[in-house]
């Protein structure tokens, strides 16, 4: 049973802050996320602050130079079927097209699946682990099979968001709101390893609050794709996933890439070998083959989950394939 808290619906991002400043304080965009954690006792609330009476926090704007500031409180559907995604940054189109069901689509929001806890079972169930300041992750002496490939040690939790990964591909920054003013973080800056701090997922202080995304102009020829994995087509969180950003020469070389998995990391994984794999080269079937074995040479798989190296590097090769 969840046990009580005070709930107030904030009609300025200010007001929001200042509610939320106090400890225990919880933000409510669509709640999908938030429902949850306080069910599974992930964690406590005394206050939940929903954001959904703030209008400016809502919608996608067109910045100069083509680039775009989408409202943390957009839903995830109406940024999977905008035109302007579609056209210039098809990677984020197809990643919030891939999250949940409709219904789930229609009620999160994107600030709210860029912000989501790890569905770990171990975190979310009675367990004491690093993630909640216990000194043991027990992925690793239990069920790996979910699990993380890369980044792991003191957690091996992976990062739920499909969004996230395609969004750091297309170097996206958010925007920030707190007791201490307003600030911008690259999203590859984001998300916090467990190396750094097991109890983190984000850089987000009490109290802050992420008002819009903000993606940079593509520029001339750039592409990109999403593409996931998963157990159940219908409805299911990736197993492996990869978000693509390439631009090419006039001769057909690539001339820039971003390349980040999703399902397999405590957090978006930007895969630089992949990337220095593909900069200067054609994409030819060769190398193809070799970014696909470079974007797995650094993996480090535990005895239930060795499955997805084999799966992202099977993946990665065909996105590229389609790429070329």
């Amino acid at each position: 049973m969840l046990k009580n808290f005070s709930y107030a619906r904030a009609k300025t991002l200010d007001e929001a802050v200042e509610l939320l400043r106090a400890a225990g304080g919880r933000v409510h965009a669509g709640g999908t996320g938030l429902v949850g954690c306080l069910r599974d006792g992930v964690f406590d609330a005394e206050r939940v602050v929903s954001l959904r009476g703030i209008e400016g926090l809502k919608g996608i704007r067109e910045q100069s130079g083509a680039g775009l500031r989408i409202g943390a409180l957009t839903p995830l559907a109406e940024i999977a079927r905008n035109p302007a995604v579609l056209d210039r940054f098809a990677a984020l189109a197809k990643a919030a097209s891939e999250v949940g069901t409709p219904q789930l689509r229609n009620q999160g929001t994107i600030g709210g699946n860029l912000c989501q806890k790890t569905r770990c079972f171990y975190y979310r169930g009675p367990f004491p682990c690093t993630r909640k300041g216990g000194t043991k992750c027990f992925a690793i002496e239990g069920n790996t099979e979910a699990h993380a490939i890369f980044g792991g040690g003191r957690c091996y939790m992976v990062h739920p968001s499909d969004t996230a990964s395609a969004l750091t591909a297309l170097n996206a920054s958010v925007a920030i709101q707190g007791p201490r003013g307003s600030r911008t973080v690259a999203l590859d800056k984001f998300y916090v390893l467990p190396s750094v701090d097991a109890t983190r997922e984000t850089v987000l202080e009490q109290g802050e609050v992420v008002t819009e995304v903000i993606l940079p102009a593509p520029g001339v020829g750039l592409k990109s794709s999403y593409r996931k994995v998963r157990t159940r087509r219908s409805w299911d969180f990736a197993l492996v996933g990869v978000a693509l950003a390439i631009r090419k020469d006039s001769g057909g070389a690539v001339s820039e890439a971003r390349v980040v998995f999703s399902g397999v990391a405590p957090v978006p994984w930007r895969s630089e070998a992949t990337e220095k794999a593909l900069v200067g080269q054609r994409l030819t079937e060769d190398v193809v083959r070799r970014a696909a074995e470079a974007a797995v040479a650094a993996a480090d798989p535990m005895p239930d989950n060795d499955y997805k190296v084999e799966l992202l590097r099977g993946v990665v090769a065909q996105e590229l394939a389609a790429m070329a």
